[in-house]
């Protein structure tokens, strides 16, 4: 039985391996799993786009919630075997297909770098960076009423301070967080720093350095895949003339609205 990630690209965690697994030539099954109904964000790429969505049908839907106890994507079934969380699924890619050193270090110095970018980040730029796009974008859609201006205020202030400490602490004068190389901890960041821009937070116009790392970080992976990858969050602002189902608009208002608590 062959690979299968079950991935919803709006999600920067599933876009983290979706690239990694492409820049990579892991051969897998993109199952497509959309986090909200096909009617409200499942756009479909543009003639000619080249992109690669796949949509999804009820099997996919099915099958992410018979691999995933969690109900959540990513998601990854290799035959029998199955495995949730995003840093998880990288480590054991990295592993099993042996890919370049540079990912995830042998020297066990550099990938304490690694594994320490990836502690820190998760209660540091994904606490702030996602909200940006619940903000613009999602709890308009869903409930109706914009969000008060300071809402967004107070998250960017707190982007702005983890974005201070990723420049000093992590970046410092190199080409990438750990070195000359892109390693996990770059992909994992970038794919999170893309949720403002794409509701137009330009969160790198006023960051030279940050600024810089992007393009190096865009260049390693491929410029085409990059933007393959990003192209549905980058296109999000479109979906604020939507029309929502009712009865979604009921599910899903106030799990958004708990989540900026």
């Amino acid at each position: 039985m062959g690979l299968e990630r079950y991935l919803d690209l709006l999600s920067q965690t599933c876009r983290s391996i979706y690239i990694f697994a492409r820049s990579n030539n892991i051969p897998f099954e993109f199952k497509h799993v959309e986090l909200f109904k096909e009617s409200v964000l499942g756009k479909k790429p543009a003639a000619g786009s080249g992109a690669e969505q796949p949509h999804a049908g009820p099997s996919s839907r099915e099958g992410a919630g018979k691999v995933s106890l969690l109900k959540k994507v990513p998601a990854l079934k290799d035959g029998d075997f199955t495995l949730e969380e995003c840093t998880a699924i990288l480590l054991y890619l990295s592993r099993k297909y042996n890919t370049p050193d540079h990912w995830y270090p042998a020297d066990i110095q550099k990938r304490a770098q690694v594994d320490e970018y990836l502690s820190w980040h998760h209660a540091n730029i994904r606490a702030s960076a996602p909200k940006t796009m619940w903000i613009k974008v999602l709890i308009p859609l869903f409930t109706g009423q914009p969000l008060p201006s300071q809402k967004l205020q107070e998250v960017m202030e707190g982007l702005s301070s983890s974005l201070k400490q990723f420049e000093e602490r992590f970046l410092q004068d190199k080409a990438f967080i750990v070195g000359s190389q892109i390693s996990l901890a770059d992909l994992v960041a970038i794919v999170e720093l893309m949720q403002p821009v794409g509701v137009g937070c330009d969160i790198f116009e006023d960051r030279p350095r940050l600024r810089r790392w992007r393009r190096r970080v865009e260049d390693a992976v491929g410029k085409e895949l990059f933007f393959q990858a990003h192209e549905m969050i980058l296109n999000i602002k479109e979906l604020s003339s939507m029309q929502i189902d009712p009865e979604l608009k009921e599910q899903l208002a106030p799990v958004l609205m708990k989540m900026l608590k």
